[in-house]
C-alpha cells in the first residue's frame, strides 16, 4: 500500500521559512518523480515544484521565482519543500504527489499517481 505522509506545515510570517516533507513507504521511491502542488481557498490544486526520479533534475512554478527548493532523499525515501521568503498568497493545502517512471516531468495534477493528504502553510500579514 503506498504512501504519502507530509508534515511540517504550520503558520509563519510574512517574509518567514518553512520546510515541508513529504514521508513515503510502499513503492519504490527511487523510480519516482515527486512533486509538490498546492490548493488555496477557493482555487484549483496548482503545481509549486517537482524533481525528477532519473536526474533529479528540479522544477518550480513561475510564482516561486528562487524562493523555494525542492529536494530528494532516496536513502530515507522523502522529499521536502524549503520556502522561503513567504508572501500571503502561499496560504494554501500544500500535497506531496508521486509519478512513476515518466520521461517528462508533469506539471499537471492528473500526471501523477499518488497522493498526500496535504498539510496546511499558513502565511499571516
Amino acid at each position: 500500500q503506498v504512501q504519502l505522509v507530509e508534515s511540517g506545515g504550520g503558520l509563519v510570517q510574512v517574509g518567514g521559512s518553512l520546510r515541508v516533507s513529504c514521508a513515503a513507504s510502499g513503492l519504490l521511491f527511487s523510480r519516482y518523480t515527486m512533486g509538490w502542488f498546492r490548493r488555496a481557498p477557493g482555487k484549483e490544486r496548482e503545481f509549486v515544484a517537482a524533481i525528477s526520479w532519473r536526474t533529479s533534475s528540479t522544477y518550480y512554478a513561475d510564482f516561486v521565482k528562487g524562493r523555494f527548493t525542492i529536494s530528494r532523499d532516496n536513502a530515507k525515501n522523502m522529499v521536502a519543500l524549503q520556502m522561503n521568503s513567504l508572501k500571503p498568497e502561499a496560504t494554501a493545502v500544500y500535497y506531496c504527489a508521486a509519478d512513476y517512471q515518466r520521461l517528462v516531468v508533469s506539471r499537471t495534477p492528473g500526471g501523477y499517481d499518488y497522493w498526500g493528504q496535504g498539510t496546511q502553510v499558513t502565511v499571516s500579514s
